[in-house]
């Protein structure tokens, strides 16, 4: 019996499976969302700044790779700053509407 209940947490402390559940969902979606970054950044800047693929990168392609891949990551940090807070003022608001 103390298999089935240790395996169901059953009488154990379900706050903290409850909150490692979260933490582990927080976590896979930090990383979708870095995944997402990094092909948004590699599809958009490099169709932008590779016009004709090559053997190697020219130094002008380097260049204006970087400062694409550089101005993407800050309006893509813009937009997650202000899509958090909105967020939480809509939660906030909620919550005083109860």
């Amino acid at each position: 019996m103390s298999d089935y209940s240790s395996s169901y947490n059953i009488g154990g402390d379900s706050g903290s499976k409850k909150q490692e559940v979260m933490d582990q969902v927080r976590n896979e979606l930090a990383l979708a969302n870095a995944q997402e970054l990094i092909n948004k950044i590699n599809e958009k800047c490099y169709q932008k700044c590779v016009p004709k693929p090559g053997a190697r990168l020219e130094s002008g392609e380097q260049q204006c790779l970087s400062k694409c891949m550089d101005r993407y990551m800050e309006a893509w940090n813009v937009v997650s700053r202000s899509y958090v807070n909105r967020l939480q003022r809509e939660t906030q608001n909620a919550g005083g509407n109860l």
